[in-house]
C-alpha cells in the first residue's frame, strides 16, 4: 500500500510512516539493494491430450454400463435373465447328450456327469462342506436320490429316441403330476377350475403319445415317467426345504447316484474318445450351471412371473432338432403341446394368485 493510500486514512498516516521505516530493509552481500526479480509470464495451461481410444477402455466402459443397468433392474427383470441364460445353457447340455446318442451307456454318461456336478458343489461349498453333509432326514434325502436317478434314466432315455420337442413338451406335465401331488401327500387343496385344467392337460399329454393300433410309443412312455418322477423330486425339495441346505440336498443326490450307478457304469464301461470326453463335460458342467441359473432366478424373482419362461424351452427344443438333428415336429405334438401348454399356464396362474384362506398362494 503507498503513502498516500496510507495517509488517507485519519490518524493512521504518520504511524504507518514510522512503521515503515523502523522496518529493516534487505540488502545483498555488498549492502547494495536487492535486484527486482524477473517476471514470468503466466504459465498456459496445456491443451488436453486426446487419448486414442483404445479396446480395454471400451471393454471397460461396456462393463460399467452393464453393471450399472444391472444394478437398477428390478428383481423379475433379474430373474428373467437368469431363466432365460439357464434355458439357454440346458438347451446346449440337451444338444450335447443327444450327439452322443447310443455311443456311450446312459448309466456311464449319467455317472461322469454326476461326478462332475459334486466336484463342482463341493468347489462351491469350501469350508462350509462338512456342514453339507449334516442332515435331519437322511431317510427322505436317500429317497429324493432315487427318484432323482429314476427321472434321469426315463428322461434322457427318450430323448435318445424321439424328437426333442415331444419330449420336452412332455416333460410339462410335471406341473400336473405336481398338482396331484400336492393333493395326496402334502394335503392341500385344489378346487375344480385346477382339476378340470389338470385333466385335460393329461389329454394334451395322450394326443402326444400318439395312441396308435400298435400301442403307445414307449419312448414316450418314458418321458411321461421321467415327468412323474420329476413331480416326485419337486415335492420332496418342498419337504426337505424347510430344514435342508441346497448344497446338503445336492451332495446327497450325487452321493446316491455314484453309488448305484457304480457298478452299471463299470460293467458297461466303454472307454471315450477325446471329442467324447469333451461333449461329456460340456453337458456336465453346462447341466451344473443351469441348475444353479435355475436356483438363482427363483431366488431373486416372484415364481409366478418367471415359470411361464419355461415353455421356451419348447421353442429352444424344436429348433435344436429341427437345425441340428432334421426333426420336424408332428400336428400330434403340436397339438398335444398346446393343451399342455395352456393346462399349465392356467394352473400357475391359479397358484400365484390364490385365494383368501386356500393353500394356494404359492406354487408347488
Amino acid at each position: 500500500m503507498s503513502e498516500d493510500r496510507l495517509s488517507e486514512v485519519p490518524g493512521r498516516g504518520s504511524e504507518a510512516i514510522g512503521l515503515a521505516e523502523a522496518l529493516p530493509v534487505a540488502t545483498d552481500e555488498d549492502g547494495s539493494p536487492p535486484e527486482p526479480p524477473e517476471s514470468h509470464p503466466p504459465e498456459r495451461p496445456l491443451p488436453p491430450v486426446l487419448a486414442t481410444p483404445s479396446h480395454e477402455g471400451w471393454l471397460a466402459a461396456r462393463r460399467n454400463r452393464s453393471r450399472l443397468w444391472w444394478r437398477r433392474a428390478s428383481p423379475n427383470l433379474r430373474g428373467t435373465v437368469y431363466m432365460i441364460t439357464a434355458l439357454l445353457v440346458y438347451a446346449v447340455m440337451v444338444g450335447a447328450f443327444k450327439h452322443l446318442g447310443t455311443a456311450i451307456p446312459l448309466v456311464e454318461t449319467l455317472m461322469i456327469r454326476q461326478i462332475i456336478m459334486s466336484a463342482v458343489v463341493c468347489i462351491i461349498a469350501g469350508r462350509s462342506l462338512p456342514l453339507a453333509f449334516k442332515t435331519d432326514r437322511p431317510g427322505l434325502q436317500i429317497f429324493r436320490g432315487l427318484i432323482t436317478l429314476a427321472s434321469m434314466l426315463c428322461g434322457f432315455s427318450a430323448l435318445l429316441y424321439i424328437p426333442l420337442a415331444q419330449a420336452t413338451a412332455i416333460s410339462f406335465s410335471q406341473v400336473l403330476f405336481v398338482t396331484v401331488a400336492a393333493v395326496l401327500i402334502l394335503k392341500e387343496r385344489v378346487d375344480a377350475a385346477r382339476w378340470i385344467a389338470t385333466i385335460l392337460g393329461f389329454l394334451g399329454v395322450l394326443i402326444m403319445l400318439n395312441p396308435s393300433t400298435e400301442g403307445l410309443n414307449v419312448w414316450a412312455l418314458m418321458s411321461v415317467g421321467g415327468a412323474l418322477f420329476g413331480a416326485g423330486i419337486t415335492v420332496s425339495v418342498r419337504i426337505l426345504g424347510t430344514s435342508e441346505r441346497t448344497e446338503t440336498i445336492l451332495i446327497y443326490q450325487g452321493l446316491v447316484l455314484m453309488i448305484v450307478l457304480a457298478w452299471p457304469a463299470f460293467a458297461f464301461w466303454i472307454w471315450p474318445t477325446p471329442e467324447q470326453w469333451f461333449w461329456l463335460v460340456l453337458l456336465s458342467l453346462f447341466g451344473t450351471a443351469g441348475q444353479w441359473l435355475i436356483t438363482k432366478a427363483y431366488q431373486v424373482g416372484e415364481a409366478a412371473a418367471l415359470a411361464p419362461l419355461d415353455f421356451s424351452r419348447l421353442i429352444l427344443a424344436g429348433f435344436t432338432g429341427f437345425v441340428f438333428f432334421s426333426e420336424v415336429p408332428t400336428a400330434t405334438t403340436l397339438a398335444g403341446a398346446a393343451i399342455v401348454i395352456g393346462a399349465t399356464l392356467y394352473t400357475m396362474r391359479r397358484n400365484a394368485r390364490g385365494r383368501p384362506g386356500s393353500d394356494l398362494s404359492s406354487p408347488p
